[in-house]
């Protein structure tokens, strides 16, 4: 995942919307693995906080289970089953993009599908598979 054009972002939010619908079956900002915010308030400008496909992710380094493992081009894959909901993964991302779903005591973490980018209208945000 690539943040080509942040000032760009006009904080409409389709990215965020659409990874939750599109992942996690979902209409909620909190279901989102992208999430839009704004550095000093209104006037602001937007940032996009999302994974950055880490090379060596700190997140799966720290998890107990090996519930995050290290995936082909960067990021991580998550495997539900053998998440503990420590959230250790949480605390040790260094962009702070991976959030954590109480209902479903699982991390919320973005699986690289790149629908995020597919979606933006101001094409802010592009994906692009590493080999």
């Amino acid at each position: 995942m690539k943040i080509d054009y942040p000032e760009r972002c006009i904080g409409c939010n389709v990215c965020a919307l659409v990874c939750s619908a599109y992942q996690y079956h979902s209409h909620s900002f909190t279901k989102s693995a992208i999430r839009i915010r704004t550095q000093g308030g209104l006037e602001g400008q937007f940032i996009i906080d999302t994974c950055i496909g880490c090379k060596d992710p700190p997140c799966a380094a720290v998890c107990p289970t090996g519930a995050l493992t290290k995936r082909n081009g960067g990021g991580v894959t998550l495997k539900e089953d053998l998440c503990i909901g420590c959230q250790q993964c949480v605390k040790a991302c260094v962009v702070n993009a991976i959030w954590f779903d109480e209902e479903e005591n699982l991390p919320i973490v973005c699986k690289q599908c790149g629908i995020c980018a597919l979606y933006c209208p101001h094409e802010c945000i592009t994906f692009e598979e590493v080999e």
